[in-house]
């Protein structure tokens, strides 16, 4: 094919001037109306996109020397997100040579269902100005026949018209009344941890949510028992601006000494001095300790070293020995302890100074020297009497934590005053209209039930959730949904399925995100997806990545196994975590119990540290879960199409129940290429409950009798 001819940008600007002045002509109707240009700068997506060079982006930007082309094929599109729905009066067209003969301007509330606004089948190119009405969010040009050989291409797609959003919504005010502030003068610290203690210990699927916050100080001979739903954190920017001489203490008397049901909490920011000089940490997932400094050592079983399903430390200092006992798999990554006794099946470390040196399986150690990229998560601290938000900046190959010996934090502060605080009853509309005013939003502990999509598009936006503030969506919404724009941080909230089904929990990116994000990621941090448990809830997907290098750090993405409403076709969500875009890291992924695939992975260059998962327990027999000719779907499979991709400590575990005569045909499944590559691998019966025949693909040993010992890779292929 010759060479594209190209109209010169004097010729553009040209007719753009034309056009301006047209618009302005004495008697314009549109001159009366005074439209406000909406699209500029907003998300915008394409069907398809020529190349690199000509991202959907490229006709927002407000430019007219960069242009969106597609493909050379028939039907084509190009949409944009305008934040917030509004009332519409004009749209105009800059097209390149490429242009539409055919083509419709199609409007939307909700990004799924459309109206036609304009159609013709007689496009002339150039600029089209083009007179519309209706109230949308989303407005498309869709392309049904091209006026040339080549695809479509718009030096700028314009929308115009006005919004009435009401009163501006103010950024920051008080914290709600279950964020509990103490300093050291305080009166009845114990008291009050001990009261919510008592209410949140066995409140396992319970309303309550509760967050303590200590100013910077010291506290003499506390004990704070944390309990479901409660996160203890100093307000220090360092945690040992804020030191407890006593315990932050996690302990499973309230389930028989069992502790693999010590979900949904957090610990934060804070420095102890242990009482007995060893503080206990005896979760399971969904409980991060992060940024804390234990002067002493940590142990991470219950009292008498009953069961304990694994979690996740971060950015810590752990002076002494941490004693993992009955843990079955943990993940600690750039931290520093004194040392780490014992491991049952994988214990995975990156970035970890006084690491156990590389091990598996024997002892079942994967240890990584750095992190390959990492940033940590936002908090809350006070910079005098003013309440900020501190935005760690990204790391590469970190080792060690990002705080201590007189090292300042690197990063950016943000003040309240710059977030919209969400209290319980804050609607969906409400919080949009927060985001679409440029606020960054902090949910206070409680549990929002959203009847539409919260929309974050704006990059840098920060989402932080205090006490694990819970979004339920309604009417079979999804929760949340990040536009293909770089930095945004989502952190500390708990997505729960709502009773009708939802396509999605959360979507990181829209379907088909071009966007080089590497050099400021999304980052996606202690964000727990729920199906079931609390009441009945259904979702086709949990979380999906669409937009490219989103860092996923310290996930648990769960399909109920117990709790109410909960069933094989009850509580129905097929997949757990599905990546699209490329270069995504995920550090600290678990991901358990769905009706088919838990992982599946299409984007190329993706990296996984650690993780764990169980196949869903509840399966009535062979057949229900039966994929094809193969016996089972894999915890994890990267898709056949995928060039590069790369695992760390990877484990599936099954316990099938219901009918434990079942086979699973492997825990991973993978295409054998050069550039796949896992290391440490395991799966294991659980008591014998169902049995895997290979680990990964048709390879590795199968699992056998009730011995519950693991069937294990070092390297793969």
């Amino acid at each position: 094919m010759p060479p594209r001819p190209r109209p010169s940008l004097a010729a553009a600007l040209a007719a753009a001037l034309v056009a301006a002045l047209l618009v302005l002509l004495p008697g314009s109707t549109t001159a009366q109306a005074a439209p406000v240009l909406l699209s500029q700068g907003k998300p915008a997506t394409a069907s398809s996109t020529e190349g690199a060079g000509t991202p959907a982006s490229a006709a927002v930007d407000g430019d007219n020397g960069t242009r969106w082309s597609s493909q050379f094929a028939d039907p084509q599109w190009i949409q944009v997100d305008l934040g917030a729905a509004a009332q519409l009066s004009q749209v105009v067209l800059r097209w390149e040579t490429a242009h539409a003969r055919a083509y419709r301007i199609e409007l939307s509330t909700d990004g799924s269902n459309w109206t036609t606004a304009h159609s013709t089948a007689a496009g002339t190119g150039g600029v089209q100005t083009l007179d519309i009405t209706g109230t949308a969010r989303h407005v498309r040009v869709y392309g049904t026949q091209r006026a040339t050989a080549w695809g479509y291409s718009l030096w700028e797609f314009q929308v115009y018209g006005t919004t009435d959003t009401g009163p501006t919504l103010p950024g920051g005010g008080d914290l709600g009344p279950n964020v509990i502030v103490f300093d050291p003068s305080t009166p009845g610290i114990q008291a009050r941890l001990d009261q919510v203690f008592q209410q949140q210990e066995s409140a396992q699927f319970g309303s309550g949510r509760y967050q303590f916050l200590f100013k910077p100080g010291t506290y003499n001979g506390l004990n704070a028992q944390i309990g479901f739903y409660t996160s203890i954190s100093g307000l220090g920017l360092s945690p040992d601006d804020t030191t407890i001489n006593g315990d932050v203490t996690v302990d499973a008397g309230w389930f028989n000494g069992n502790a693999t049901q010590n979900f949904w909490r957090s610990a934060e920011n804070l420095a102890l001095n242990p009482v007995n000089g060893t503080d206990r940490w005896a979760v399971s997932q969904a409980a991060p300790f992060r940024r804390m400094h234990v002067r002493g050592g940590l142990n991470l079983a219950p009292n008498g070293y009953g069961w304990a399903s694994g979690g996740y430390i971060a950015d810590s200092k752990i002076d002494g020995q941490v004693g993992n006992y009955s843990q079955q798999q943990w993940y600690t990554r750039d931290s520093s302890i004194g040392g780490w006794s014992n491991g049952v099946w994988n214990q995975v470390f990156s970035g970890t100074q006084g690491a156990p040196a590389q091990g598996f399986p024997n002892p079942p150690y994967t240890t990584l020297d750095t992190t390959p990229v990492s940033r940590e998560k936002p908090f809350l601290y006070l910079d005098g009497d003013d309440y900020k938000v501190f935005v760690p900046a990204k790391r590469v190959n970190a080792r060690g934590t990002s705080w201590g010996n007189g090292t300042t934090p690197q990063g950016s502060s943000v003040p309240l005053s710059q977030f919209y605080v969400v209290k319980p009853g804050a609607s969906a509309a409400t919080i949009n209209q927060a985001l679409a005013q440029g606020l960054h939003l902090l949910f206070t502990p409680g549990v929002y039930h959203v009847d539409r999509t919260i929309q974050v598009n704006r990059p840098g936006t920060v989402v932080l959730g205090l006490g694990l503030a819970t979004i339920v969506p309604d009417n079979g919404v999804t929760a949340m949904k990040v536009g293909d724009v770089d930095g945004v941080r989502l952190a500390g909230f708990l997505i729960d399925a709502g009773p009708v089904n939802s396509p999605s929990l959360l979507e990181v990116g829209p379907a088909g995100a071009t966007t080089d994000h590497a050099a400021d990621p999304t980052t996606v941090q202690d964000v727990f997806i729920r199906v079931g448990g609390a009441g009945p809830g259904r979702a086709s997907l949990g979380m999906v990545v669409n937009n490219h290098d989103t860092i996923v750090d310290h996930t648990w993405i769960w399909r109920a196994d117990h709790g109410e409403g909960v069933g094989w076709e009850t509580n129905r969500s097929d997949y757990g975590f599905r990546v699209n875009g490329d270069d995504v890291l995920a550090t600290g992924l678990f991901v358990e119990h769905f009706n088919k695939y838990d992982v599946q992975w299409n984007g190329e260059r993706g990296r996984t540290i650690f993780f764990q998962n169980e196949k869903a327990y509840d399966a009535p027999n062979q057949a229900a879960i039966q994929n094809g000719s193969v016996k089972g779907y894999a915890a994890y499979q990267v898709a056949d199409s995928v060039n590069v991709h790369e695992g760390w400590g990877l484990g599936s575990y099954c316990y099938y129940n219901v009918d434990p005569t079942i086979r699973q045909e492997h825990g991973f499944q993978a295409p054998v290429k050069p550039g796949v590559r896992f290391h440490d691998l395991l799966v294991v019966s659980l008591g014998g409950n169902g049995q895997y025949e290979h680990v990964i693909n048709g390879t590795g040993a199968p699992t056998s009798g009730t011995s519950t010992v693991p069937s294990t890779i070092v390297s793969f292929p």
